[in-house]
């Protein structure tokens, strides 16, 4: 693993633990195994790992959006069920990204939030897709309620996130949402 990717993974389980402002520079360094002034060689300091780590994950689900599928709805399924495994599998850095966002600074806050926007477009255009008589308003509040259900997976204990069919069930109940419009 690079130097670089150690920092990284580190500081979203410190940010975890102790929050951003609670986390210093040399206790970042060593629990990834460098100085803390060895970590100025890689990167400007603390805000520009959080805007790294920020970014990493906004490219990782932004990469979900967009039309794979010609049915709106496996499209749909699978968007949920590509933020479901990445909600598990990152859940320190989700939960950072919830907690940590007001510790954002510029230039990074600008460039993170542009990317979140872009990102919930593409749900809505999803979520559009499969809704296509519904209103804008609608179509925000139902991408804002999978979204919301979604990262709070983050904060479930662990058994319970690591439920076997968790997916399943999230993609259940992401389609009960889109079918709560469906029977107005």
């Amino acid at each position: 693993m690079d130097r670089e990717r150690k920092i990284l993974d580190a500081a979203a389980e410190l940010f975890y633990e102790k929050g951003f402002h609670g986390t210093k520079v040399d206790e970042l360094g060593a629990r990834a195994g460098v100085s803390g002034p060895a970590l100025y060689r890689h990167f400007g300091g603390k805000d520009e790992i959080l805007a790294t780590l920020f970014n990493e994950a906004m490219d990782e689900l932004g990469r979900a959006t967009g039309v794979q599928d010609e049915d709106p709805d496996r499209d749909f399924e699978r968007l949920v069920r590509h933020h479901v495994e990445f909600a598990i599998s990152n859940r320190h850095l989700v939960n950072v990204a919830q907690r940590e966002d007001r510790s954002l600074v510029e230039p990074w806050l600008r460039q993170v939030n542009r990317r979140r926007l872009r990102y919930v477009e593409g749900w809505e255009a999803t979520v559009r897709r499969c809704l296509p008589d519904a209103t804008a308003v609608q179509v925000a509040i139902a991408t804002q309620t999978c979204l919301g259900m979604l990262f709070s997976i983050a904060y479930w204990p662990t058994k319970v996130s690591r439920t076997p069919a968790l997916a399943d069930t999230m993609v259940r109940s992401a389609l009960g949402v889109l079918d709560s419009y469906r029977q107005r």
